[in-house]
Parts: C-alpha cells; structure tokens; sequence
C-alpha cells in the first residue's frame, strides 16, 4: 500500500524532532519548526529568511557548511547543554545546505544516555574478555616461567624469538621442567594468540585412534563413524597452534603423516577424498634424546630435523638451584590460596636442605613437596622439623646439613666432594671453566662449593 502525506501531515511529524532547522549556503534560515523555536525563545515566521547567526547566534551551522558526512556538534548556551547532528543537504550531487537537528537539550537526557552507554561499553568489553579468554586457551605466560638465573633469563630470551617466527619448535627437558608452560607462553606471544591453543599428548593416544584424532575423518568411514564426520586436531587449530607433547612417542605409523602435514600445510581425512589447507603452528615437547631416539630407529630422522627448526631447552631444577628461593615463596603463595593454610615465611634451613637435593621430578616436584610439607605446617613458617616427615625421608636426606647418617649418602657426599676438587684442581680453580667442565651453572658450583666446605685453593 502505497502512504502519501499532506505538506500539513508533513510538518506535524517534523515539528516533534527536537530543533529541527536547515540553512542554505549563504547561511539564511530555510526551515524552522516549532519545536526549535520554542526552545530558541524566537517565533518561527519572522525568523525564516533570517540570516541564522541572528535567530540563534550560538549556532554552530556556518562551520557546518563545509562538511561533506554528517557530523555531531555540542553546544552549551544559557547554562543548558545540547548535541546536535549536522546534516549535509545536497540536491542531484550538488550540496544545497544544511540540516541540523537536536539529539539532547539539556544534561537529563545525555545524563541517561552517558550512563547507559557506559553499561553497554562494559558489557561490551567484558563479551570480548571472554571470547578472547576462550579462543586463546592459554593458562600461562612467561611471567609463570619463575627464575631469576642466567639460564632462565636465557630461556625467556629463547621463547620469545621463537614467538616471532612461525617456524615449528621442540622444546626439550626433564620431566617436570615446565615445557608445557613453555609451550603457552611461545602462542601467547605470538601473532596467533587469539587462535586456538590444542594440546595432544602422543603418549594417550591409542594407536588405533590416534590418526582419526589427529585427522579427522568423514562420515561412514568406519563402524561407530559420526554421521557428520569429525575435524582432527590439525583443523582444530587452524590458524593457530597445535602443541605435541611426548612427540617421542608418536606411533610410526603416523610419523610420515605428521611429517606430509608439517611439509604440505594439509591434511587428509581418513575416508576422505580431498585434502584440506590448514595453517598450524606446531609445538612439539620430548623428555628423550630425539637424536638418540633417530639412531636407534625409534624415531624418523625426517621428521626429527622437521621438528627441530628452533629448539628451546627448558634447564633441570638441579642446574639452577639459585632460583630455589623465588621458586618455594611463589609456589607457597600458591598453595596458601589452594590448601587455606597461612605459610608467610620459610626457613633458611629448609632452603639448604632443599639445595641439597638434586631433584629428579625438578619443579614439578618442588611443587609436590612443598604441598605435602606445609600440610604439617603449623603457624606462619615452614620450618626444618615439618620437612622430616614431608620431604627428608622421602628424600633420603638427613635433616640436619652436619650430619650423614646413611653410608649411601656419605659415600656420595665424598664422591661429590672429590670430583668438584679434582676438576677445580684441573682448571686451575678457574670457577667459570670448572663449572662449564662440570656441565652446571657457576652460582650452582659455588652453592655446592659452600656445602661441601671446599674452599680456597689448597686441599
């Protein structure tokens, strides 16, 4: 149906928007509506024709004229402040004027407005924490990679050129030595931080699922198949990264997929006829010798230079013992929270013992100890007599540093003691190059130096 409206109609409607007023190029008053000149104190026919600096001589219009897009002004005449839209007039191409009308005349109303616009800004920004939370599934950064040492510091240096490139990574290690926050911190920093961040474990896949899982399959292309198919991990993290852990224990079946994938940017369903572009990310992590794994013929050789384009090696808690003191206060700062118990400080002694020890689990083990010896703490300090029953016989360590009760114990503690002193004799107590021969930290020799009670040159 067709709607047509008098010039009367017209104006009816036009006189309900708020200071509804036009010009033409000269800046004279073309249109008025009542509205408008109700709120400007003037009356509406002696006005038209006016020039508009005399009508409303706060107006901002003969500015407007030059704009070619619509604009919003602000005014603030007579103690009352206003917002208005400037609206460009143009008649077959040629700009003829300008419009102009009022979104508030007074401070309720843009009040309101600010209000609820700063509720909705907030809803806003909070939606996008969450879907920025969710796509980047990172628990970590590399401010949990804790340590202060040189070899930390050499770590972070490492994981952070390693983010600016997308070439694959292996990051190697001990068990317990972090690598999977490693792995969480490298995608953090990256370009692809708000893709997704897939983790697989190699060692939990079962050989007869682990290539559907990896790459998916189409529908009817086995007994028990989804209808719809299902995407591997690869599709998953498209566009972003795909983290391998244990990658050491890839079937090898699938290592010559793993490798095409890594060559190729595609992948092949299983049952499909088609190979899909995918643009992955890959970060692999092993607590083997790959190298040695490749010798052995456990692992492909091709594979193995594919993976390790940059390698970051994540140290041993053993070779940086130095960052013991920043590792238990973060880590008993942790477990306050996690087990409701109130350790404010840690003994001296406890850290010396803890030195003593050479930590086959590394931090995750740390971690471990700490939580099951504070749980007999009592009070605000962790003191030497809770680690007797927590970590000193499960340890194998005496309680005290003086003493050696256990042969087996007394006998390393010679033989550790020799070996520093003969190398030490063979570098001609040159520190650096003993600990280098050594294969540990120089802060880490000192420490064991001073537990051993070697000192100065003559022994």
């Amino acid at each position: 149906m067709k709607l047509s409206f008098t010039r009367e109609e017209a104006n009816f409607y036009l006189d309900h928007v708020y200071g509804a007023m036009a010009i033409d190029l000269q800046g004279n008053l073309i249109y008025m509506n009542q509205q408008c000149a109700d709120y400007l104190g003037v009356e509406l026919g002696p006005s038209l024709g006016k020039p508009v600096t005399q009508v409303f001589p706060d107006t901002k219009m003969m500015e407007g004229l030059k704009l070619e897009k619509s604009e919003v002004v602000f005014y603030h005449i007579h103690g009352r402040v206003g917002a208005s839209v400037h609206v460009p007039l143009k008649k077959n191409g040629v700009k003829v004027g300008l419009l102009e009308y009022d979104l508030f005349q007074s401070y309720d109303p843009m009040d309101e407005f600010v209000d609820n616009y700063k509720v909705f800004q907030t809803e806003v920004v909070n939606y996008y924490k969450e879907e920025i939370k969710h796509l980047r599934t990172t628990k970590y950064t590399l401010e949990n990679l804790i340590g202060s040492s040189q070899l930390m510091q050499k770590v972070r240096r490492r994981i952070e050129y390693a983010a600016k490139t997308n070439s694959t990574v292996l990051i190697t290690g001990e068990t317990g030595t972090g690598k999977e926050l490693a792995a969480h911190a490298i995608h953090h920093l990256s370009l692809r931080k708000l893709r997704e961040f897939i983790k697989i474990n190699a060692s939990t896949l079962p050989e007869s699922l682990a290539d559907s899982e990896l790459f998916g399959y189409d529908e009817g292309s086995f007994t028990g198949a989804r209808k719809t198919g299902k995407k591997g991990k690869f599709e998953l993290a498209h566009k972003g990264t795909l983290f391998i852990d244990e990658v050491h224990q890839m079937p090898l079946a699938l290592q010559p997929k793993l490798l095409r994938v890594l060559q190729e940017r595609e992948v092949e369903r299983i049952g499909g006829e088609k190979t899909i572009p995918v643009d992955v990310r890959i970060i692999a992590a092993t607590n083997t010798d790959l190298a040695e794994q490749v010798e052995r013929q456990q692992f492909r050789e091709d594979l193995y230079y594919r993976l390790n384009v940059v390698e970051v090696h994540m140290p041993a808690l053993r070779e940086r013992l130095e960052d013991l003191p920043e590792l238990v206060e973060v880590t008993v700062n942790q477990l306050n929270n996690l087990l409701g118990t109130r350790v404010a400080r840690v003994e001296p002694e406890v850290l010396t013992l803890f030195s003593q020890y050479h930590w086959p689990g590394n931090v995750r083990e740390l971690q471990n100890t700490l939580e099951r010896t504070m749980i007999y703490a009592e009070g605000e300090t962790l003191r030497q007599e809770h680690l007797e029953v927590g970590f000193c016989q499960y340890a194998g360590i005496s309680g005290t540093t003086a003493d050696h009760p256990s042969p087996i114990e007394a006998v390393c503690f010679q033989a550790e003691r020799a070996l520093i002193l003969q190398t030490l004799k063979d570098h001609q107590w040159n520190k650096t190059r003993t600990a280098q021969a050594l294969k540990i930290a120089r802060p880490v020799l000192y420490q064991k130096m001073k537990r051993l009670k070697i000192s100065g040159k003559s022994h």
